[in-house]
């Protein structure tokens, strides 16, 4: 199968339809680069918690990653149907889950990252989910923060009290991210009506929801079942220490506005420029002390403060400059 070498597309790079028939349900895909260290966990975190493999294809998508035998976990589990694809060279992120999409099977798609990992009974709400509201694009759980040691950090409020479509979600997701991969299931048809994700290396799944957002509905669950890890090591660590997050998601606005009806892009654009810059304004604090960088830490609230003005933006910059000025402890 051949990868386009350009590394970030800019526009949806198209999905083409299978004709099996004998497909499985979920196709779990599990993207993984230089993240040898979490992919066995990643792995077991599904293992773990099936019954039935005929419902499932398994298959690691490496992106020709240096740190570790990729191949020999796959192998480890191969009597459990864990496949495995290694690209011949590193296409970067977003022709990995591209090529992901192409290889997958199953009537809907599991993209989990080789770092998240989901909680038991996971798969079990989401067969629930798409039992009950077979017509949706899309099926999701609520998730957790973790770190690097699987420790638990913090989970948003849930978007609903029970489970369900989610009313209004088009004009809700559009405000902001409330969707983290791990956490996701979409049908393969809709990726082969819409396409794969582009554009940007960072905000590019909050991008992809919005979009699918546009024609189809999605079904959620309040259960935390799915767990995010941030460590520094990871895409959305770098996008904070480069600023290359607030840039990425800035674009990302400008895609989607055209998305949203005319009449509605100011207002929806303001929302997002701001719910997203009093995120960045916090996520300052952590750059400061976590990953230990006080010139980027002020950069970022600075940059944050410059996306919208707002009392939280304001905060985190004075904040952030007093500290740098009294050379604050880390």
């Amino acid at each position: 199968m051949s990868i386009s070498s350009i590394r970030t597309p800019q526009s949806p790079p198209q999905i083409e339809p299978i004709q099996e028939v004998n497909r499985p349900l979920v196709s779990v895909m599990i993207p993984a680069f230089n993240c040898y260290n979490y992919v066995e966990q990643t792995l077991n975190s599904v293992l773990n918690q099936i019954e039935d493999f005929s419902l499932f294809q398994i298959e690691i998508i490496d992106d020709h990653s240096t740190d570790g035998d990729l191949g020999l976990i796959a192998d480890k589990y191969s009597h459990l149907n864990v496949g495995y694809f290694r690209q011949e060279k590193n296409v970067g992120s977003l022709r990995n889950f591209e090529t992901c999409i192409n290889r997958a099977k199953g009537h809907w798609i599991h993209i989990l990252h080789g770092d998240d990992m989901v909680k038991e009974g996971f798969y079990t709400e989401i067969f629930s989910l798409i039992k009950d509201y077979p017509s949706v694009g899309a099926v999701f759980t609520d998730y957790i923060y973790m770190n690097e040691k699987n420790e638990e950090l913090y989970a948003l409020p849930p978007l609903h009290h029970e489970a369900g479509i989610l009313e209004n979600w088009f004009e809700r997701i559009s405000k902001g991210q409330r969707v983290q991969p791990p956490a996701i299931v979409v049908k393969r048809s809709v990726y082969e009506d819409l396409g794969s994700f582009f554009g940007v290396h960072y905000g590019e799944d909050w991008e992809m929801w919005v979009r699918i957002a546009t024609k189809y509905d999605f079904a959620y669950t309040p259960k935390y079942l799915a767990l995010y890890r941030l460590h520094q090591n990871n895409i959305t660590s770098r996008s904070f220490l480069s600023n290359d997050d607030i840039k990425s998601i800035i674009k990302v606005i400008d895609i989607i506005q055209h998305y949203w009806p005319k009449e509605k892009r100011k207002e929806l654009r303001q929302e997002a420029l701001k719910n997203f810059s009093q995120y960045f304004a916090k996520i300052s604090d952590k750059i400061y002390h976590d990953y230990r960088s006080p010139k980027a830490a002020h950069k970022h609230a600075w940059q944050s403060f410059l996306m919208h003005q707002n009392q939280v933006t304001l905060k985190y910059f004075v904040k952030n400059t007093i500290k740098r000025i009294i050379r604050y402890r880390i």
